[in-house]
């Protein structure tokens, strides 16, 4: 199935040259030069310095929370990738992430944990409260992580993937992709929404 995309999928989106010709909502001018837009980015996560730029250059796609907890490439990192109960609207049999083919880094299936998850703030980080037992799996081509939990997942409670790794060598944008199938006789997997992941460079 198609999948709306806002960081192009066969690279990863960096700096002012991504944002051209995206339809970006969040324009607010041209720069000083005029040559390209200024993006007005919206509120951090929970990591210092991730900033997530909003588009609206397609109605399908849907915006999901994440928190990583370090940004900067090469780095090792935890990642949450949520899902919240206005996420979806049935139980989910099978779970899908897809991984963009520029994300560089390795994923180890042992590193990866499907949870119920609590979400973070002011006084509290993001974190995984219990580990959901569930069978994963990487696709062969390396572009997906395939979650089967043993039980399907009711469409209460914040549940989210787990994922300990080191950051890709390249800094810009990330997309990775939900899916999930609900349980029934059809076995298609339907869209959820997307994560959309700045990777930054080195401070200094």
């Amino acid at each position: 199935m198609a999948l709306p995309s806002l960081a192009r999928l066969g690279r990863p989106l960096t700096g002012l040259a991504a944002a051209a010709g995206l339809g970006v909502a969040g324009l607010i001018g041209l720069s000083a030069t005029g040559r390209g837009p200024l993006i007005q980015p919206a509120a951090a996560q929970g990591t210092p310095g991730l900033m997530e730029f909003r588009w609206d250059n397609n109605r399908d796609y849907r915006k999901l929370y994440f928190y990583i907890t370090n940004t900067q490439r090469l780095r090792r990192s935890e990642y949450y990738l949520m899902l919240r109960p206005r996420d979806r609207k049935t139980a989910i049999l099978k779970l899908s992430v897809t991984i963009p083919p520029s994300f560089d880094s390795r994923i180890e299936t042992k590193r990866v944990k499907l949870c119920k998850m609590s979400e973070g703030g002011m006084l509290a980080r993001t974190r995984c409260v219990e580990q959901i037992p569930a069978t994963i799996d990487l696709a062969e081509n390396g572009r997906a992580l395939e979650i089967y939990p043993d039980s399907p997942i009711p469409d209460t409670g914040t549940i989210g993937v787990y994922m300990l790794l080191f950051n890709p060598f390249n800094a810009g944008m990330y997309q990775f992709n939900a899916l999930a199938q609900a349980p029934g006789d059809v076995p298609i997997s339907g869209y959820l929404g997307s994560w959309l992941i700045q990777i930054e460079p080195p401070n200094n």
